[in-house]
């Protein structure tokens, strides 16, 4: 698994940062991490989900909304709306990087923001409460006593999880018009609530009035053992193990396969290898027979790092070649050799004495190839091993004059 730095831009041009947890196998789909209010993308929650959820095949990406964390902007100026456009701002950024996100996992006041914006984005397949209120005018109550004060100077400042915070008038006010029930009896998405009977924050009857007003399908898991921020390690991880069974049911084929790029029925003939695009950057399907894989650049050249880079497929194809050349000739001759294993490395260097060169300095590529052998093997045989490494068709072919022949398809 992996985690990557994300930073987008939200409809103000102010900087969004967020984090990329990748697993390390296949990818089945990608998901977006909603934060509860003035928390941030590194509270346990979703620090804890987010890796439980990578390790389970799912990328997902937890930013801080506008105003908090590490991102640009200032709290005060933002909304229940804005946090919205957020999400919203962070799914396009996945689908023009990576692959459009198929769910949208929101913990407490972030759970109704997903909610909200799920119905904007055609993607999703489903959607995952933690903790989450019905409504989102239900955080007017964490600052009820200054209320009254807000709306009549316009501001004031209020103490959140033992911080203070300037809330205005406008954020008041953004809340109350998301006090309805109406968008989840129009959300037309899979939906999955988890809740704490245990959570003194948002009251479980919370997801009582979210799974009430939803049409199916729709499931509710009991967290019995969970506070409200989940700050037990085993709580987020049982979290994250339901979520993706549950999910893999509402998933298309496509993405589980292939995130990133469309279902293909191509036929391929036997010997012929066709590569495709997965996206407008570096992400390529290749498609052989029998098998399909993936190629991309690292995130730090423009990739999104979804599959070997071009030179490492390069080595690879040699690696392989040479480990099975040197298996199929140790069973021939019967020799005891326990195990192979190839390192290959690829570097240009300088070549001062070239007689073909032009230039007194050339560059030349430089495939560095170490092999080590287990088992009682005497030096003889070891020296022969290595000569046999040579013979292997992949290295026969890098060494001979390549004719490459370039034409446009039919």
């Amino acid at each position: 698994m992996a985690s990557k730095k994300a930073v987008f831009q939200n409809k103000n041009k102010e900087s969004l940062s967020g984090i990329l947890e990748i697993p390390d196998e296949q990818i089945k789909c990608y998901a977006i991490f909603a934060h509860c209010f003035t928390c941030s993308k590194d509270s346990r929650a979703a620090s804890y989900i987010a890796r439980a959820l990578a390790r389970q095949g799912i990328a997902v990406l937890r930013f801080d909304f506008t105003g908090l964390g590490s991102s640009e902007g200032e709290f005060s100026n933002t909304n229940f709306s804005s946090n919205i456009q957020d999400l919203i701002a962070a799914a396009d950024f996945l689908k023009e990087n990576f692959s459009a996100p198929s769910l949208l996992i929101g913990h407490s006041l972030g759970g109704a923001a997903v909610l909200a914006a799920a119905q904007q984005l055609q993607s999703v397949k489903a959607v995952i409460t933690i903790g989450a209120p019905a409504s989102a005018g239900h955080v007017n109550g964490l600052f009820v006593d200054a209320h009254q004060k807000i709306l009549e100077n316009n501001t004031a400042r209020v103490q959140l999880g033992g911080r203070d915070f300037t809330i205005k008038k406008q954020f008041v006010e953004d809340l109350e018009s998301y006090n309805s029930l109406e968008h989840l009896q129009q959300l037309n998405k899979a939906l999955l609530i988890f809740h704490s009977p245990l959570d003194q924050v948002v009251s479980i009857d919370e997801a009582a009035r979210i799974y009430g007003a939803a049409r199916h399908p729709k499931s509710f898991v009991s967290l019995d053992r969970a506070d409200h921020l989940l700050t037990r390690s085993q709580d987020a991880q049982y979290v994250a193990t339901v979520l993706s069974a549950w999910a893999s049911h509402y998933l298309d084929e496509s993405n589980i396969k292939n995130a990133g790029s469309e279902e293909s029925e191509t036929t391929v003939k036997e010997g012929t290898v066709i590569v495709k695009e997965c996206n407008k950057k570096f992400t390529r399907e290749i498609i052989t027979t029998n098998h399909r894989l993936i190629s991309d650049e690292p995130v730090h050249m423009g990739g999104a790092d979804k599959g070997a880079n071009p030179y490492e497929l390069l080595l690879a194809a040699l690696g392989s070649c040479t480990s099975m050349t040197l298996r199929m000739y140790a069973n021939r001759k019967q020799l005891d050799v326990g195990a192979i294993e190839v390192e290959l490395y690829h570097s240009r260097v300088h070549v001062d004495d070239c007689a073909a060169c032009e230039k007194q300095e050339t560059l030349v590529d430089k495939i560095t190839r170490s092999i080590k052998l287990t088992g009682q093997l005497d030096d003889r045989q070891r020296k022969r091993m290595l000569e046999i490494a040579s013979l292997c068709p992949v290295h026969k072919t890098l060494e001979n004059q390549i004719l490459i022949e370039t034409r446009p398809a039919d």
